[in-house]
């Protein structure tokens, strides 16, 4: 690789660790730690099955959530991708839906939608009727839920096997009729492919997300908050801060039928010292780790580790904690039908849950 080739890998690279850099030393010392955390549950159960290891493997419309640099490996006229999941014995439901089509031979554009929500929560602000008797027909029903809407762009670089890309994203959030948020934000990525070598940088937030609420409380519901001590919301803006994904996965092949993709993941945080593996007050990095073995393109098995990070037992003593994820994807034609087994990182056995996705693609009718 001759010189100008590296400083052009080293630019795209090095450019968004220093935007995500600047932008937390300006919105760090009043933004909370956790926020839009739904979306960092993560869509398509191949990259779930393998501990969400997957910044350097992506490559088809899912990249709309990993890195949007890996657009460009979608090959048909429009790939459509979905999951449906459930957490909590059914009580959270999460919903993902993406779309990619390639513009030309050097750059493809993306849609991706995320709904992490619960409904039908009971509503009883009026249980109790104004002659003080309590009345189940005056229980209603809302919902609370976040909402992310996607747009991807991805475009090859002069640099042989170089790819970078960008997201825009809207945030919607609401919680009944009493508060709602919007919010908008920026993620920038990139994937360089050397033979066997996938390398990756994704820069989430990369301007900070700012997510401004409001609520709309009648004066019935300012009372019952006021007589069961409950805080009254008030107008704010919640920001989310960067962070840096960075990534390296290799192949390797086993004769004609097998190959085997073994990935890395650090996601790195800005934001002071976090419960991950490694941590400090300056950066907390949190390691993924995943596996892929395939056989002829059609049958894959995939694991993975992730949430690694030391948790304080009843005696105050501290152990490793790792989360396990298993997976399993069949692929006939230009249909890909995957499952994992994974939690959405609690560590808990009985909170497991099985996660189902579906991509296809779409071509052109020859003459059409």
């Amino acid at each position: 690789m001759n010189t100008v080739k590296i400083k052009g890998m080293r630019k795209a690279f090095l450019l968004m660790s220093v935007v995500a850099s600047f932008s937390t030393a300006q919105a760090q010392s009043d933004a909370p730690k956790y926020s839009n955390e739904f979306l960092a549950v993560g869509v398509g159960a191949r990259a779930l099955g393998m501990g969400s290891a997957y910044t350097a493997v992506v490559n088809d419309v899912t990249s709309g959530y990993w890195n949007p640099a890996g657009l460009l490996g979608v090959k048909g006229d429009l790939q459509v991708g979905a999951m449906h999941s459930e957490y909590f014995a059914g009580i959270a439901k999460y919903d993902y839906i993406g779309l990619a089509k390639p513009i030309d031979s050097s750059s493809t554009i993306g849609f991706t939608f995320v709904r992490f929500g619960i409904d039908n929560i009971p509503n009883t602000i009026d249980l109790i009727d104004p002659s003080g008797n309590i009345d189940y027909d005056r229980i209603t029903s809302f919902s609370s839920a976040d909402h992310a809407f996607i747009i991807s762009y991805a475009r090859k670089m002069k640099v042989p096997g170089l790819q970078i890309g960008g997201n825009a994203k809207v945030i919607y959030r609401r919680v009944g009729s009493f508060g709602k948020a919007w919010g908008f934000g920026l993620d920038a990525g990139a994937q360089y492919q050397r033979n066997q070598w996938r390398f990756s940088a994704v820069a989430r937030d990369v301007t900070s997300t700012f997510n401004a609420w409001s609520y709309t409380l009648d004066q019935r519901t300012i009372e019952v908050f006021t007589q069961t001590q409950n805080d009254i919301p008030a107008n704010s803006v919640e920001v989310t801060l960067p962070r840096l994904n960075l990534g390296v996965a290799r192949e390797f092949k086993f004769g004609s039928k097998f190959d085997l993709i073994a990935a890395v993941d650090l996601e790195n945080t800005f934001d002071g010292q976090r419960n991950t593996l490694i941590q400090s007050d300056l950066v907390s990095v949190d390691p993924r780790v995943g596996l892929e073995l395939g056989y002829a393109g059609v049958v894959y098995v995939r694991t993975g580790v992730s949430n690694i990070q030391y948790v304080t037992d009843i005696t105050d003593s501290k152990q490793l904690s790792i989360q396990p994820n298993i997976g399993l994807g069949l692929k006939i034609k230009s249909v890909s039908l995957d499952y994992a087994l994974t939690d959405i990182g609690d560590n808990s056995v009985a909170l497991y849950s099985n996660i189902f996705s579906l991509k296809f693609d779409l071509f052109k009718k020859p003459g059409s």
